[in-house]
């Protein structure tokens, strides 16, 4: 009962102002600097988590180690100056109002990284979704290191299609204290959250159980003898990854005994139901830059036709220029269009150099092909395909699907101490 995975623990929470505290995740709008200079202007002479993160849109035009420097140097003077407020041994229930109204439910606790293992194949009770670039964790853990605080833009999915678990806290927020309401900056909805109850933490630890019940999870899956998967990432791959190897590097350094009582054993997430009706996944599209367009589509036409395997035809679309040219793959490789799309962009990339981004919304992709990119739009996995996919085949491939777009993405909010 008790070695779930998901635990209750001390959470911080910004005294005033979370309008202008909260920010979304930083791997958002990373070919829109012109977004997070928006956002810089409205948190100016206030605290934000703005000045605790790293947008990815600056990684290479501003100095990375000065701004771990100042991001360290932060999180000190916010805890000096006692702008928080704790919640001892606690989950929060939280509500997200997004931009096309529909209301996207969670919980806020810890993750366990030791019931976590992003190597592909891994039979862990936490796993990854997507392949992990390995070259994209050492900035990500030169960031963490050192860092007072964390706080969270890692969303966790559970397989409830019963709705059992999360959605029922609904119905008790009126007798709960609410601990936020407000309007989020940019485009970003609306987030309430209430402070759960013990009863409600140990609705949530029961049912969390009955998931991880191996004869259940067997059944369910029809995958004899194998190890349940109840956590899978949905967002936040590589944040959660970080936060795994740099726990690993704590644990060199400390007794076990003493490693395993270490804040930093857990991660600050939200989990939310794969059957939440607000829950869409998106495709998440291709951006190439630096690449000469026309000799980038004919080596492109000349693979689909050159893979023989055997999945069904897929289907997509090149953007150049703003015309759409559509493309088909007649026997490919992969079971998803996404993961023939990768192979030929890691094959080209290696070859002919150039830039991939990862873009959420098409119209973005478009306008992104009118100053010189490439794009390629993809269709977007079924929802309901991804616990059994993860499960028989392990991580996809990455950057196959994103839960909305990105203003849709979790803000930080909600922080906690990691030493």
């Amino acid at each position: 009962m008790e070695n779930v995975g998901f635990y209750r623990g001390n959470i911080l929470l910004p005294r005033k102002d979370f309008s202008t505290w909260s920010v979304v995740a930083c791997d958002q709008f990373t070919s829109q600097p012109e977004y997070w200079q928006e956002v810089e202007r409205q948190v100016a002479g206030r605290p934000s988590a703005y000045e605790i993160i790293f947008p990815e849109a600056y990684l290479e035009r501003i100095d990375f180690d000065d701004k771990i420097a100042s991001i360290n140097q932060t999180m000190e003077k916010y805890w000096e100056d006692d702008i928080f407020e704790e919640h001892p041994d606690c989950m929060i229930y939280t509500e997200r109002t997004l931009k096309n109204g529909k209301v996207r439910k969670g919980i806020v606790g810890l993750l366990d990284l030791e019931q976590y293992d992003f190597q592909k194949g891994s039979s862990s009770l936490v796993r990854a979704t997507e392949g992990t670039i390995l070259d994209r964790l050492p900035p990500r853990i030169k960031i963490r290191q050192n860092a007072l605080l964390e706080s969270p833009h890692i969303m966790i999915l559970i397989d409830d299609e019963q709705k059992k678990i999360v959605e029922p806290l609904h119905q008790v927020i009126g007798q709960r204290q609410k601990l936020y309401d407000f309007s989020l900056m940019q485009d970003g909805g609306y987030l309430a959250g209430y402070l759960l109850t013990a009863e409600d933490m140990q609705h949530i630890t029961e049912g969390l159980c009955k998931l991880a019940d191996p004869e259940r999870f067997q059944m369910k899956y029809e995958v004899q003898g194998a190890s349940p998967l109840v956590f899978a990432v949905g967002d936040g791959n590589h944040s959660l990854a970080t936060a795994k190897r740099c726990y690993e590097q704590i644990k060199e350094t400390l007794p076990l005994e003493e490693a395993l009582q270490h804040p930093a054993r857990y991660a600050l997430v939200e989990l939310n139901n794969l059957h939440d009706d607000s829950l869409e996944f998106e495709a998440i599209h291709r951006a190439v830059f630096e690449v000469d367009p026309q000799q980038f589509l004919q080596e492109f036409q000349k693979y689909c036709q050159s893979v023989q395997g055997e999945y069904e035809e897929q289907q997509l679309t090149v953007v150049i220029h703003g015309e759409e040219i559509p493309c088909s793959i007649p026997h490919p490789e992969h079971t998803l269009t996404i993961g023939s799309v990768q192979q030929f962009l890691d094959q080209y990339l290696s070859q002919h150099g150039g830039k991939v981004d990862y873009i959420h919304g098409e119209d973005v992709v478009k306008a992104l092909s009118q100053k010189g990119a490439v794009g390629i739009l993809v269709p977007c996995m079924e929802k309901a395909d991804l616990f059994r996919t993860v499960i028989l085949e392990g991580a996809l491939p990455r950057k196959t699907f994103s839960m909305g777009e990105a203003n849709d993405k979790r803000y930080y909010l909600e922080c906690r101490k990691i030493r």
